[in-house]
């Protein structure tokens, strides 16, 4: 199988849980993978009613990689970010190493490229963001880093939060260690690489200027949408939904 979650950002690194979705086959075979090129071309409306394609998506090679790298070849367009864990990687995500070259090393032009992501940076600071409270009715705005989340099962929960930093001591220095504390784990990746894609993106770096741009961008989009002239094709149909998601609990969420 391969799972996906669509993942929004906001100022401060606000993020919202659009989609988790578990697309069921094997990924030796190509079903399965035109599932999820589907999932990566199709949009999401937001509350303002914008159609927004998905940006940037991460994609883990540290399994099926032969797999990985031909579907990014073929299916993943500028929007593929290939990436594979790194502990020794000096930032949450590090700089891109060539995957496809050429005669005497050379590189290929629009060639697979492999991102080296610091999975434990990352869950760190999602962990102190999943430690947020809830604004205050005397509080006007989330704090920076809040997760927004739909309606999921406890399942979805218990897996974003399966793992636990503990400290070992390795050649007399301590060295911090995640640990699974329990098997499954997937929705704890899967936000890991959404942050990576954010990253890569260059989130990190947006000025005050960069999300006005944005956000005018964003009106524009759903001004469009108000007169009846879509600026995005529709979207294609989705493959199978994650059992996690109750539809009909969720059909407003965005708008609460």
């Amino acid at each position: 199988r391969i799972e996906v979650e669509v993942v929004a950002w906001g100022r401060g690194k606000e993020s919202w849980s659009v989609d988790y979705q578990v697309l069921e086959g094997q990924t030796a075979e190509a079903a399965v993978w035109h599932k999820l090129t589907v999932v990566l071309d199709a949009h999401y409306l937001s509350a303002t009613g914008a159609s927004l394609p998905i940006t940037k998506f991460a994609i883990d090679s540290g399994y099926a990689t032969a797999e990985v790298y031909a579907w990014a070849r073929q299916d993943g367009g500028a929007g593929a970010v290939v990436i594979k864990g790194d502990a020794r990687a000096m930032a949450p995500v590090g700089a891109p190493s060539p995957i496809d070259v050429g005669p005497q090393g050379t590189r290929i032009r629009h060639g697979v490229k492999v991102w080296p992501v610091n999975g434990s940076m990352i869950k760190e600071e999602l962990y102190r963001w999943l430690r947020l409270d809830r604004p205050t009715e005397e509080e006007s705005a989330y704090p920076p880093g809040y997760c927004h989340f739909p309606q999921y099962g406890a399942e979805y929960f218990k897996q974003i939060t399966a793992e636990q930093l503990v400290t070992r001591m390795v050649k007399g220095y301590k060295r911090g260690e995640w640990q699974k504390t329990r098997e499954r784990n997937e929705a704890l990746d899967v936000r890991v690489y959404a942050r990576a894609a954010a990253a890569v993106c260059g989130m990190d770096r947006f000025s005050d200027e960069v999300w006005q741009e944005l956000e005018q961008q964003l009106a524009a989009l759903a001004e469009q949408a108000r007169q009846g002239t879509p600026a995005a094709p529709p979207p294609r149909e989705r493959p199978i939904r994650s059992p996690w998601i109750d539809r009909e609990r969720t059909r407003n969420w965005f708008n609460r």
